[in-house]
């Protein structure tokens, strides 16, 4: 199956892009990595597609006072490869290179992903962890989210629709922070069933664990300490009521190895 057809737009400068983007009927892609397989289904029927790969507001990054902000068009590869300042403690790179296959981290960027907000993404979860938030732009002006609350369901944001998504931005990691990531897949690059983060601030004296791949928004527990199973268990069954018992104890199990690598950071 092929896609519908479609009117095909690439601006050279963002303010383009926000215009056609308000004229409405638009999808925004760049690395076309999960909107394309969608158009070739027709799960996606866009009247026109903005492509944003070339921008270059959206292919940079900065530091600032309060973390690092990176450009929704970054790649996957260029996180992985180092090319970028890293204020994570390797946190950043190590998410990125376990992503998919090289093929896709090339092409992926870190903004579509979040953006599409497939509930089985590496960002989406690792980022929630991390406390990350969003940059929005539109013709109207610009806005920042957490994450947390910019992704609302599986596949569904609070992204408004003449908004693009430009930047995510990533508060600095302490040192003493402890970050542990790990997802279970049925075939290595394929989508996970299930991920388990957990991240300890240190100086601020939290955690949070994030379950991942749930069928919905990722499930987000702050403690002041290591949840523990039970805890665990009655958040999966609150936000994730579809997850049965045998897929719960799959949950816990990603969390648990995940903590176990937080321990050794």
């Amino acid at each position: 199956m092929k896609a519908a057809r479609f009117q095909y737009d690439r601006p050279a400068r963002l303010d383009d892009a926000l215009k056609v983007i308000a004229a409405g009927g638009s999808m925004v892609v760049s690395g076309s990595q999960s909107l394309g397989p969608m158009l070739n289904l027709r799960l996606a029927q866009p009247e026109a597609l903005v492509d944003v790969s070339l921008l270059p507001e959206l292919r940079g990054y900065a530091e600032d006072s309060e973390g690092l902000i990176i450009g929704a068009g970054v790649t996957h590869a260029e996180i992985e490869d180092g090319l970028l300042p890293d204020l994570t403690n390797g946190i950043l790179p190590r998410v990125a290179a376990g992503i998919a296959y090289r093929a896709v981290r090339n092409r992926g960027t870190i903004g579509g992903s979040l953006a599409h907000a497939d509930p089985a993404a590496d960002w989406v979860s690792s980022l929630m962890a991390l406390d990350a938030e969003v940059l929005l732009r539109s013709a109207r002006g610009a806005r920042r989210m957490r994450l947390t609350d910019f992704v609302t369901g599986a596949f569904a944001t609070a992204r408004r629709d003449d908004e693009i998504l430009v930047a995510v931005r990533i508060r600095q990691v302490h040192r003493d922070s402890r970050f542990g990531y790990f997802k279970t897949c049925r075939k290595t690059g394929e989508l996970a069933r299930a991920i388990g983060v957990v991240f300890q601030a240190a100086a601020e004296d939290r955690t949070r664990v994030v379950m991942g791949a749930t069928g919905g928004r990722p499930v987000v527990v702050d403690a002041s300490g290591l949840p523990d199973e039970a805890m665990l268990s009655a958040a999966l069954e609150t936000e994730a009521p579809t997850i049965d018992e045998i897929d719960s104890a799959v949950y816990l199990e990603v969390v648990r190895r995940a903590a176990r690598m937080s321990e050794v950071a």
